[in-house]
């Protein structure tokens, strides 16, 4: 226990500073002046919690990584070897599997949308660029509006991308348009149009057995699944759901995929949220929209909206004015 040495003038009385007090001060300075221990097992523990916490994206970091991921996405999948022999009998098992179940559609759908030449042709055009061009934007948007939110869903479309890497290398599988004895029509080949990298000019450019499972579902299911589950406005909500609906209808007429290699693109979509879930701990759409700067604790992103105080955490209060205006410091 210090002592206090109080000084009274001018009727108010203030508390001087204990000599016991300031015998111990040296001592509390140098003792906060020693080093921080060597970082050990909790270094790394906090490392890691560190990359499990979502943070700010970097524009250039974003693009890097994105441009990189379909690099060798696109090499592996071409890499994987072309098992022709296996993919016709798998494909020919696919459409057993389904005359069996009374679902074998694709054919009827492919003749019927193929008569039609301007929604044909249109659908080659949507298989070819929307694929591409809609999961751009979705990445964008996440990127602008909510990027607290935007690496776990991002690790949702790359874990999806990754296990169908998987699926293409231990089920090769021909599309429909490819199949022997079938009546599928190749339907960019036949109108001669700029269309998948499968068919016609570009198809030596990409593996032609490897359909299942389908990435334009699963790329598509991504989107409309964040979409309906971010956006304010329902008819963006609508959209969203549309998006991977009318995707399930161009795939089979244009006899690019079976509707059960769609089935596979969700499998893989479920893998890639169910790996988001574990290394968040949360899913994408109910992380916070805006990530707090650890350093100034300002919100990034390209708006900044306020963080709500924590219950247990009271208003800070301003400090007391003197009672009379004027009043002056009671000297030493």
């Amino acid at each position: 226990m210090g002592e206090t040495q109080v000084t009274a003038q001018e009727g108010r009385s203030t508390a001087g500073s204990s000599p016991i007090a300031a015998e111990a001060a040296p001592g509390t300075a140098a003792a906060s002046s020693t080093p921080p221990p060597a970082p050990g097992k909790s270094g790394w523990q906090a490392r890691i919690r560190s990359l499990r916490t979502p943070g700010r994206p970097r524009l250039w970091f974003e693009i890097l990584l994105i441009a990189v991921s379909y690099w060798l996405y696109s090499l592996v999948r071409n890499a994987v070897p072309e098992q022709k022999a296996a993919a016709l009998a798998n494909a020919d098992w696919i459409w057993s599997a389904e005359k069996s179940l009374g679902l074998a559609f694709e054919e009827s759908v492919n003749h019927a949308v193929n008569s039609v030449t301007w929604l044909i042709v249109s659908m080659n055009y949507y298989y070819a660029t929307l694929h591409f061009v809609v999961t751009i934007g979705v990445l964008v948007w996440l990127f602008r509006r909510h990027p607290g939110r935007y690496a776990a869903t991002r690790l949702v479309l790359f874990a999806t991308t990754a296990v169908a890497l998987l699926g293409y290398y231990l089920y090769p599988l021909a599309p429909p348009r490819l199949m022997n004895g079938a009546n599928f029509i190749d339907t960019v080949l036949v109108h001669e149009t700029w269309g998948s990298m499968a068919s016609g000019n570009f198809k030596n450019m990409s593996n032609q057995y490897a359909a299942m499972p389908s990435m334009h579902i699963g790329w598509s299911l991504w989107c409309g699944l964040t979409i309906f589950a971010l956006a304010s406005a329902p008819w963006a909500k609508i959209l969203g759901l549309l998006y991977p609906t009318l995707t399930l209808v161009v795939i089979v007429a244009t006899a690019n995929h079976f509707w059960l290699d769609a089935v596979g693109g969700m499998a893989c979509l479920a893998f890639g949220y169910a790996v988001s879930r574990v290394w968040y701990g949360s899913l994408p759409h109910r992380l916070p929209k805006w990530v707090p700067e650890a350093r100034k604790g300002r919100l990034t992103g390209l708006r900044a909206t306020r963080l709500p105080r924590p219950a247990s955490e009271p208003e800070p209060k301003p400090e007391a004015e003197p009672a009379t205006p004027g009043a002056s410091r009671v000297p030493r």
